[in-house]
């Protein structure tokens, strides 16, 4: 597959995005016509009410759901030009996951777990990138270490750090902080922050908690499908004052 060299500051896109769930009186517009851009090395967050379409443009985005109408970019790579594999291919080496579940191989050590898409892909990472990305997340002294011998916050800076050790073009993390308590929750998006920050990558958080998205450089609002505010430099006391207004 070949894709084109991206010469923007834009790691994603989307352009008219809109998804339709059911037909006539059951029809649910979950995005209605979305027009967002997610520029390279930066952090933002979606927050928006239960229903509002927050999940369905990171998941159509990130090519694991497809549009109704409108497109999706990754770089400049149209997603919905894409057959299935090549859309595989591009998910494997240019995107990163976290959700709010690690999904850890439990029988893998940390390390194992965190070179394991590049090992299936049969490519080998950078050492002194994922030295950095190790070094960054706090693992140096745990990377022999299988899941069940890690506390929850460690486990999630594994599935952090596996989401960047491929140097994704941008990663995706679903409520990533939603299974830890809010302490260790801090410290991954510390983490997350500081790889926005000094690694240069491209995070998009979709969460519902205030305190999660004042670590991001940028929180979109979403409500009934629609883009309908953004803030940039956020603290937590405007975020809630924004999602009270949403209600």
């Amino acid at each position: 597959m070949t894709q084109a060299t991206v010469t923007t500051g834009t790691a994603a896109r989307a352009v008219g995005a809109t998804k339709i769930y059911g037909e006539g009186d059951t029809e649910v517009r979950a995005l209605d016509g979305v027009d967002v851009e997610f520029e390279r090395a930066r952090f933002t967050a979606i927050m928006g009410p239960s229903g509002s379409g927050k999940s369905t443009l990171m998941h159509c985005q990130a090519g694991l759901d497809t549009l109704t109408s409108g497109q999706v970019f990754i770089g400049d790579t149209d997603l919905s030009s894409l057959a299935e594999r090549d859309l595989t291919l591009l998910r494997r080496d240019n995107v990163g996951f976290v959700f709010q579940a690690f999904n850890l191989v439990p029988t893998l050590s940390a390390l194992e777990n965190i070179t394991l898409p590049m090992d299936l892909a049969g490519t080998k990472p950078d050492p002194a990138w994922l030295d950095e990305v190790i070094r960054t997340v706090g693992l140096a002294d745990r990377t022999s270490h299988r899941p069940n011998e890690l506390s929850g916050g460690q486990q999630q800076r594994v599935a952090v750090s596996r989401a960047l050790a491929s140097r994704p073009q941008i990663i995706f993390a679903d409520e990533p902080t939603g299974n830890l308590d809010s302490t260790t929750g801090n410290e991954i998006l510390d983490f997350m922050k500081k790889a926005v920050d000094e690694l240069d990558q491209t995070i998009v958080m979709v969460t519902h908690d205030p305190v999660a998205a004042a670590y991001a450089d940028r929180v979109i609002f979403l409500a009934d499908g629609k883009i309908v505010d953004e803030m940039t430099d956020p603290d937590a006391e405007q975020v809630i004052d924004q999602m009270k207004r949403l209600r």
